[in-house]
């Protein structure tokens, strides 16, 4: 593991040492914008620099550029995540795990991951990494006030030290202690970047760094007796720290650092040899992480423990990772890569257990090889990209392969098709689990068969129209968690084939100074009753108002958002696992979520205020984000998002 560590760190001072002798040549312009915007007047201070020069590079290069205006789209993106959380409902707490309304299974992974899977809408993996490459050094500070008692807070710092080496620095910390018994959240997320050219480009790097730390104090919901109370509206339990819940003695903790390298260089250029590129790449990555559930006292809500003392679980995982690839691209073939991949893992726990004469294991470690490939090409109006990976050998098997085609019809019209196909083993904690709780131990190592997905999707954009899109997904083997016969949760594998239909429509309309934005979805599992439920119908539905006050010194968006999903035997929570089991007994939905809100932007500064579910003391106290899980009551919460151009 060692050599592994200092072999990146060789890399990352390498990277260094070179940004000092050369300078970068004048980054591109994107290839596509940010958000739609209302207003894009702001520039910065610098005179000769503008906004669209402020580069950000995805991690698979797509790249974009800063965007100052206040839009609906960043109003929906002004939360915990800094995501769009339609599909998700959050739990009482900010921190705490969201609820998944629907379910996303395309991917581009042949592994199986870690687990603890509601732990982790805060981690950031390597593909939410960005890169800048920015002409004056910029700053964005973002506030949000939280639940008593706390802040988040996520500043961001990045400067071009010369043409050629860019870095960045950043980190978001939430405080909050929550309007329940127990439910106190605090996490951490720092992440520093670099990259790198050559002043003849022939070799170009980028690295990053990433520690982060998510603690949640766990009270396993309220008990059933204080959710009949909770419905009923009483007065004196307005106060919600008035509650007891399941318990008030427990914490979960997930941690983790990772270091990455994606570097190459250009044997050929284009203007080496007409229009041909030949490049030598490595994408190297090292990651440790853990999970741990500790409790001061064994509890009923989880079963019979080996020891009355203080109970603590801690599952690590080391995974490292090597790829070596060669690029080609010319202007008529297109842009084609090979790769040859090595992963190297190591899961487990510190003690082997054994329960009536049953061994469980306590590692899951191996190495497998494996070889991928991608294509991207234009040919007409048709854009094509591709990408294929395939276990050749070592302890899992597994592949995937991801095709999309898009075409544009007209300067409003675009045409988009998915092709997405992968066979991987079950996640981690499905395979292999051990506990204090004595029902939280097993070992499906060699029982658990590859879960098989197939997706289909097509998609049509426009804005004079719609934006529609249908997807079809056949599951063959689906792992998940439940309950057993005994009350317990346990993971298991469907028998069945599952068919998922998802159809999802958005359009925004104009009216003046007036615009009403929506988007629904309507969902439908068949052959998967009691594995994998979801709502019929969400939908989303924003009516605002925008306009430009005090000669244009001011924007304002003012408006009301209207969320709401329809009945259904929703997932609930296990703190133990850090992971949403399948239920069949209480169903939950068919409340409406009412937010109104406030947003103005002056100059680079966006500020938000919002009342939100301010509905909820007059349509029902029956609002849940999972059974026994109420969801949030009316708050007034405000921040800012603040840019700085030195």
């Amino acid at each position: 593991m060692y050599i592994r560590i200092f072999s990146i760190l060789v890399f990352f001072l390498f990277t260094v040492s070179l940004s000092a002798q050369t300078n970068l040549n004048n980054a591109n312009r994107p290839n596509k914008q940010g958000d739609s915007a209302l207003d894009n007047t702001s520039k910065p201070k610098n005179k000769v620099a503008k906004v669209e020069d402020y580069l950000i590079i995805g991690f698979d290069r797509d790249t974009t550029y800063l965007d100052t205006t206040l839009s609906i789209k960043k109003e929906y993106k002004f939360n915990y995540l800094r995501k769009d959380e339609f599909g998700l409902i959050p739990f009482s707490n900010i921190g705490q795990t969201y609820n998944s309304l629907t379910h996303d299974y395309k991917n581009k992974r042949s592994l199986p991951l870690f687990g603890a899977r509601a732990k982790h809408f805060n981690y950031m993996e390597k593909e939410d990494i960005n890169y800048f490459h920015v002409p004056t050094p910029l700053t964005e500070l973002f506030y949000k006030t939280a639940f008593q008692q706390g802040q988040l807070v996520d500043a961001f710092f990045t400067v071009n030290m010369s043409k050629q080496f860019n870095f960045s620095i950043a980190y978001k910390g939430l405080r909050s202690l929550g309007k329940y018994q127990h439910i106190l959240t605090s996490t951490g997320n720092f992440r520093f970047t670099s990259s790198y050219n050559t002043k003849n480009d022939k070799y170009q790097a980028r690295a990053h760094i990433v520690m982060q730390d998510i603690l949640n104090q766990e009270n396993g919901g309220l008990t059933d007796n204080d959710i009949e109370i909770f419905k009923s509206g009483d007065q004196e339990f307005i106060n919600r720290a008035v509650f007891s819940p399941n318990f008030e003695d427990a914490e979960s903790m997930l941690e983790g650092k990772r270091f990455f390298l994606d570097h190459q260089y250009n044997l050929l250029k284009p203007s080496d040899s007409l229009s041909n590129k030949l490049s030598l790449g490595q994408v190297i990555s090292f990651e440790d992480k853990y999970y741990q559930f500790r409790q001061d006292n064994q509890s009923d809500f989880f079963g019979e423990a080996f020891l009355n003392t203080t109970l603590g679980d801690k599952v690590t995982l080391e995974d490292f990772s090597n790829r070596f690839f060669v690029n080609y691209k010319n202007d008529i073939l297109g842009e084609l890569q090979f790769s040859a991949d090595f992963n190297n893992y190591n899961y487990g726990y510190d003690a082997i257990t054994v329960i009536d004469g049953t061994r469980i294991p306590n590692r899951l470690k191996g190495s497998v090889f494996g070889i991928g490939g991608a294509y991207k090409n234009k040919i007409g109006g048709f854009n094509l990209d591709g990408e294929f990976g395939l276990n050749l050998s070592g302890d899992f098997n597994g592949n995937f392969l991801d095709l999309n085609a898009s075409y544009k019809l007209n300067s409003d019209i675009q045409v988009l098709a998915r092709l997405n196909s992968n066979s991987k083993r079950p996640n981690f904690n499905l395979m292999l689990y051990q506990s204090d709780y004595i029902n939280y131990n097993w070992d499906n190592s060699s029982s658990f068969k590859n879960i098989q997905t197939q997706n289909l999707a097509f998609k049509l954009r426009s804005n004079r129209i719609a934006s529609a899109e249908i997807e079809y997904t056949t599951i063959n083997n689906h792992a998940y968690f439940t309950k057993d016969l005994n009350n317990n949760v346990k993971p298991a594998q469907a028998e069945n084939t599952l068919n998922y239909l998802k159809l999802n429509v958005s359009k925004e309309f104009h009216f003046g100074k007036f615009a009403l934005d929506n988007t629904i979805m309507y969902q439908n599992v068949v052959d998967g009753e009691g594995i994998l439920n979801v709502p019929q119908i969400i939908t989303r539905n924003t009516i605002y108002f925008s306009d430009h006050l005090f000669k244009k010194a001011l924007f304002l968006q003012t408006g009301i958002t209207l969320n709401y999903f329809t009945e259904y035997k929703m997932d609930a929570y296990d703190p133990l696992l850090g992971e949403f089991y399948t239920q069949n007994l209480t169903e939950v939905g068919n409340f409406p979520r009412l937010d109104f809100f406030i947003n103005a932007k002056v100059r680079q500064t966006r500020i938000y205020f919002k009342a939100e579910h301010f509905n909820s003391a007059f349509t029902g106290y029956n609002y849940f984000s999972a059974p026994n899980n109420p969801y949030r009551d009316f708050s007034i919460r405000f921040g800012i998002v603040w840019n700085f151009f030195l």
